[in-house]
Formats: structure tokens, sequence, C-alpha cells
């Protein structure tokens, strides 16, 4: 009886080790990088006036950042006086640290645009001007940085970098948009470059890439200004291409994979398609396209065989995963993010509405809405969800609202 105890006690210790304390990184739209978070007992209306704001935190400067939940703390990012500054804050709203690091984009619609990483106690940004750095967790003290204009050959564009890196182990990627180095991985504790790819030469294009595994082979796929392309993840090799350009080359929206597909789409009219990918990975048959779903920045989420997402049209949309046929058409909010959680749509508007939506292709459901009325300028930051907290950046304001009814 006595192994018997033992035994159990390190399947226990084992079970504890792999779901409470892993090196699994956190990232912007949720744990699996497709606006999904696996949140229950959320509120599936909210009361008179809306979700209940928990605290604000109304200093966090200039940027488009979105808020990340790690460890139990909190981290995003903003600008003051040309520099950028990473927050970490706690979960009640107070201010852990704010670290300088370095000098962030000031140009049209100014401040910081990527969105940190975690993992582990390492924490990654890209800055707006080409810095990539890795930060140490609990000090916020910066370990390396690679400057991807003066290392990496790499090439700013119009409205700055707008990329949150992605971590798969030992390996961080990012796109530096060069002729020579345009697509990278590097050794996430060192910065050393593990390989680079020249893809097709073009430069980035506002993307965060997508990483997925077809029959277990590792995939990279990210938009550059006219094409989205596919790599792999181990080697740099250049697997395929699709021709995807719009008016500004600005692709800003992270490409959706199910089961061997991937649904890829942007703004000013273009609207994308979906792609077959080959069970070797090497290739991408285009299948259908679309026009409606061409949202600039807002993602889109798929949930049970339908893909939510809004447009440059004015209007928000569903549309059949397997087909492209379009179920609906809504201009009930104005166009924005979607996030999805215990079966609800979060829909952030770039009026500032707050949608609580049913996911349903008969039509486009508002169950409750809310508006935010704190911080200042673009409603364009993806909202976030933990531990049943809703947040939402908006500018210089961080908001948590209450979504679960036992907090």
């Amino acid at each position: 009886m006595e192994w018997i105890k033992r035994m159990l006690f390190i399947s226990l210790i084992c079970c504890l080790i792999a779901n409470g304390f892993s090196q699994e990184p956190t990232s912007w739209r949720g744990p699996t990088r497709d606006g999904h978070y696996p949140e229950t007992g959320l509120l599936k209306e909210w009361p008179a006036g809306g979700p209940q704001i928990l605290w604000s935190f109304n200093d966090l400067g200039q940027g488009h950042s979105s808020a990340i939940v790690d460890q139990g703390f909190i981290f995003t990012t903003g600008m003051s006086g040309g520099e950028g500054y990473l927050f970490k804050l706690s979960l009640s709203g107070g201010l852990v640290y704010k670290k300088k690091y370095g000098p962030e984009f000031t140009e049209s619609y100014y401040g910081t645009r990527g969105t940190p990483v975690i993992a582990g106690n390492m924490i990654y940004l890209l800055s707006g001007v080409g810095q990539l750095y890795c930060f140490n967790n609990k000090t916020g003290d910066i370990i390396w940085s690679k400057d991807l204009f003066k290392d990496l050959d790499g090439r700013q564009i119009t409205w700055g970098l707008n990329e949150t890196p992605v971590i798969d182990g030992d390996m961080i990627y990012v796109t530096p948009g060069g002729k020579k180095y345009n697509i990278v991985a590097l050794n996430r504790h060192t910065g050393d470059l593990v390989w680079s790819s020249r893809g097709l030469g073009e430069r980035s294009a506002y993307c965060t890439p997508l990483l997925f595994a077809q029959n277990g082979r590792k995939i990279l796929a990210t938009h550059f200004e006219s094409h989205l392309v596919g790599f792999d993840a181990v080697t740099g090799e250049m697997l395929w291409s699709q021709y995807q350009p719009n008016e500004w080359s600005v692709h800003a929206n992270t490409p959706v994979y199910n089961e061997g597909n991937i649904f890829y789409l942007s703004g000013w009219g273009q609207g994308g398609g979906m792609l077959e990918i080959s069970p070797d990975g090497n290739t991408a048959r285009l299948k259908w396209t679309h026009k409606i779903m061409d949202s600039r920045t807002g993602g889109a989420v798929l949930v049970d065989g339908y893909i939510y997402g809004s447009g440059d049209s004015r209007t928000w949309s569903c549309m059949d995963w397997k087909t492209g046929k379009v179920m609906y058409t809504s201009d009930e909010i104005a166009v924005g993010d979607v996030i999805y959680a215990d079966g609800m749509l979060y829909c952030y508007s770039q009026r500032g509405e707050l949608t609580l939506v049913k996911p349903d292709p008969s039509g486009f459901k508002v169950v409750s809405l809310d508006k935010v009325a704190l911080g200042s300028e673009q409603h364009w930051a993806h909202p976030a969800i933990y531990d049943g907290v809703l947040y939402i950046r908006h500018g210089r304001a961080l908001i948590a609202y209450k979504v679960k009814q036992d907090l």
C-alpha cells in the first residue's frame, strides 16, 4: 500500500507541474493564439449598465498594446515622451514596475504596438521601431536585445512594426522583412540566430505569425506586403505562398488554422480566403475566397464550424468554415475586435461598444452592450479574459471588468 501512495503522490506532483508551472508562453489573443480563452462559468448576460468595473489603471501612456495575464500578473506597454515602457501590474491593478526600454513609434497613430509575450521568467517584446527585447520577468531588466533594422536587414513600414513575437520551446520567431533576413528564428535565451529565410523578400505587414502543426510538422504562416507565406518552423524553408495584396499593404490579422485549412483576411475591400494545406505541409491550395469579412485589425474566431468577424464595409458577418457561404451580415455595432470564451463572442468596436454576442449563424445576436468610457484615442487593442475578468486597453487606460458572478 505504501508504494501505491508514493506513486499517487508522484503522479499528483507531475500533474501540478504540468498544469500549474508550465513554461508554455502566454500570448496575444489567448493561449492558442486564435482568440479563444479557456474560461468557464462566465456571465451569459451582463447587468444593467454593463459589467462591473473592478478597477482601472489610467497612466499607461500612449499605445495600442493589449494586456496579457501570466503567473498572477498583468503585462502591457505604453509610451511617454517618445520612450516605451513595460508595465507589470498586480491582479488588483497595483503597479509592480514600470520599466523604460527605449524609443517608440512617434509618427502617425503614435505609441506602443505589439503585445508582450511571457515565457517563464522571461518577457519578450518587439517595439514599433524594430528593437526586439528580452526582459527578466521578476525585475523588468533587459537581458538581451536585437535591432531588427541594424542586425537583421529589417525595414521599417509605414505605421511602425506591429507584431507580437511567437515563441515555441527555445525558439522565438519574428519578421524583420529584410531582403536577406525576411523571417528569422532566434534562440530565445540568447538572441542568437538559429535560421533565417529570404522568403519572397517582401516587407513585413503588421502580422503576428501563426504557428501550427500539420501532421506533426510545425509550420509558420504570416503575411507580408503582398503574400501570405508558409515556412517550415524548424528549418526556415519556404513552403508555399498565396497572393494577398491590399491598398496599404496592411495585413494585421493572424490567420486561423483548423484541421488542415487556413482562413485569412485583410482590409480595404480585399477580404481573403481559405487554403487547404497538403498533408505534408509542402503546398497550399486555394479552396474559396471572400470579400465580406475584410477586417483591418480585428481578427476572427472559429466557433462550431462558423467563422465570425467584422469588416471594412461597417458590418459584422458569419461565414461557413467549409464553404465560405455568408450566413449573415449586421451593422448593429461598429466594426472592431472579436474574441471568444465560454460560449459567447466578446466584440469591442472602434466606437468603444463592448458587446456580448451569442454565436449563431442565423444572425448577430446581441445579448448585452456597454460603452467603454475610460481611456483615450482609438479603440484598437484586443480584449483579454483571465480568471473571470475581462481586460480592455483603451489608450492610457486599462480597465478590468467583472464577467463572472462568483469572483
